[in-house]
């Protein structure tokens, strides 16, 4: 086992090694495409963008303050681009021009004329050089999508010389986007690249022949990524989101155009939409696994008003290994899988067994979730086993995040073996039993979790149970399971054992853990739209092999 695993680990670091290669001398290869390379007298189109704007933004952006990756930078100059940023994810947002929908959010002749003059800036400065971070693939991809989304805004009152640089822009970004894609490994990345190669040969006057090869790389780019379930193989929950909100236009595109839509276009779409309604909870929002941050409401919003696949949400997504129990107004979601092989584990989360829980119109029991524009620090400590309402051994997380500079932040050494059972008894109520066994190599314990929804939703119980397999060797370890409260929700002691919490719509909910002493600590919300909060966590600490079974409950008070 030990040898296969050394094996495979490196044949990754050899690809990955072939990949970074690849990327690195992409500024080469594109030195020989740009001799000759074909620049595009117009646009046909302007795909539209469902992304929620801010007019407030625009004239923060007119006023020379950028808000952005949760900073707000100051310009001293007419021109961002020759100043240092105060993050590298800032620096990322502002070479997306993602911010270009809250320029024309504001519909002002001012407002697009400076639009068109940071957008030449970055021309002058970045459209020759190919560096990072302007030309990381996956900005590369944004910025391609939001120039052609928005080319009305820059384009508008242009005088023919920057609508030329504009055309040769949108060519370079072609070029690249091509080789860039054969430097990749099958990421959400690489999908918005083919995305956006799509979209650029129907936005830009191209031949058929054209059109129809881009749109059967798209097709086989959702075939390798979307999962027969509808999720993404990250099992990222908010990437059905982000996909969806790019889908959708060029859906649409091709439709108005009158051109064949390309084969797994549609049939993904619909496909993906009762995946995503099996993340929302009760307050309408995603759940928080495996990379997912905040869902700006708009968003959701936008995507699911073109949803026509209707019905409930399933009971389990069988391909991305999660599951769904629902009754009443009462909805958990639960982890039962692992990466789907390890070049996707890169933002994968040790979370394992851990779920999320919702009632009314709140969410009370959550994982921490992923910072969205937070440095690499925070990013860590939200893939840990600890950021997730799950059960750690020895302060441990249940598997290992590779800090090798090559393979990048893989999840190593985790759970191999999973089981699942889901049934309903004779009174209708909903169980379901997982088990793995990521601790069994560092202290010899399967971690079994069992979770029973009542069949009107008032109740749930818990049973969190430690067993040592037949070849392994259990040691005495501490443990501790974790509960991580939503913010919104406002935690008072009845007793040692039970804790109250009531939503923010005034429903109230008992946590008990019979026998056991329920803690209240501090905690951090990682997944908050205005960025990282404080929070609360219940925490139930115990020692194996003494006690190997921790029962809890969750009753609705009336």
């Amino acid at each position: 086992m030990l040898l296969a695993e050394r094996r495979r680990r490196l044949a990754l670091g050899l690809t990955e090694a072939q990949r970074r290669l690849c990327r690195r001398l992409l500024p080469v290869r594109m030195l020989a495409t740009k001799i000759g390379m074909t620049v595009p007298e117009r646009l046909v189109v302007a795909p539209t963008d469902l992304r929620a704007a801010d007019p407030f933004i625009a004239q923060e952006i007119m006023a020379g303050r950028f808000p952005l990756a949760g900073r707000l930078f100051e310009t001293e100059e007419d021109n961002p681009f020759l100043e240092p940023l105060p993050s590298r994810a800032f620096a990322e947002r502002l070479h997306s021009f993602a911010w270009l929908r809250h320029i024309r959010a504001l519909r002002k002749d001012e407002a697009r004329a400076q639009a068109r003059h940071l957008l030449n800036a970055w021309i002058q400065i970045h459209g020759r050089k190919i560096a990072v971070p302007a030309w990381e693939p996956h900005v590369a991809a944004e910025r391609m999508i939001s120039l052609l989304s928005h080319s009305p805004v820059v384009l508008h009152g242009a005088e023919s010389g920057f609508y030329r640089r504009f055309m040769r822009c949108i060519a370079c970004h072609r070029q690249f986007l091509r080789k860039a894609a054969a430097c990749l490994p099958p990421t959400e990345t690489r999908l918005r690249i083919h995305i956006a190669l799509a979209m650029a040969s129907l936005a830009i006057p191209s031949p058929e022949k054209l059109i129809r090869r881009e749109g059967a790389r798209l097709d086989r780019e959702l075939e390798l990524q979307i999962l027969p379930d509808g999720g993404h193989v990250s099992r990222n929950p908010r990437a059905a989101l982000e996909i969806l909100l790019d889908l959708l236009p060029l859906r649409q595109t091709y439709i108005n155009l009158g051109y064949d839509v390309p084969q797994k276009l549609i049939p993904t779409i619909d496909r993906i939409y009762p995946a995503l309604r099996f993340f929302r909870h009760q307050d309408g929002d995603l759940a928080l696994f495996n990379g997912a941050s905040a869902t700006p409401a708009a968003e959701l919003s936008a995507v699911l008003r073109y949803d026509e696949t209707g019905g409930k949400p399933f009971k389990a997504l069988p391909h991305c290994h999660y599951h769904r129990l629902t009754a009443g107004e009462t909805t958990i979601l639960v982890d039962t899988g692992r990466p789907l092989s390890p070049d996707l584990s890169r933002g994968a989360h040790a979370g394992y067994l851990c779920f999320e829980f919702s009632a009314g119109r709140s969410r009370f029991i959550v994982n921490a979730g992923a910072p969205k524009f937070a440095g690499r620090s925070y990013r860590q400590l939200s893939r840990a086993t600890a950021a997730h309402s799950t059960v750690t051994l020895g302060e441990t997380s249940s598997a290992r995040i590779a800090t090798s500079r090559l393979l990048g932040p893989l999840l190593l050494d985790g759970a191999e073996d999973f089981s699942v059972q889901r049934w309903e008894d004779a009174y209708g109520n909903d169980w379901l039993k997982a088990s793995h066994d990521g601790y069994v190599a560092p202290f010899g314990y399967v971690h079994q979790r069992e979770i029973g929804l009542a069949a009107k939703g008032h109740k749930i119980k818990g049973h969190d149970h430690f067993f040592v397999p037949d070849d392994a060797d259990g040691k005495a370890v501490s443990g501790t399971a974790r509960f991580h409260i939503h913010p919104s929700v406002m935690l008072s002691r009845i007793d040692a054992e039970t804790i109250s919490m009531e939503g923010a719509d005034g429903e109230v909910w008992l946590f008990t853990a019979p026998g056991l002493e329920v803690g209240i600590e501090e905690d951090v919300f990682f997944a908050d739209v205005s960025g990282m909060r404080p929070s609360q966590q219940l925490v139930i600490d115990f020692d194996l092999p003494g006690t190997s079974d921790l029962r809890w409950m969750l009753k609705q008070q009336v």
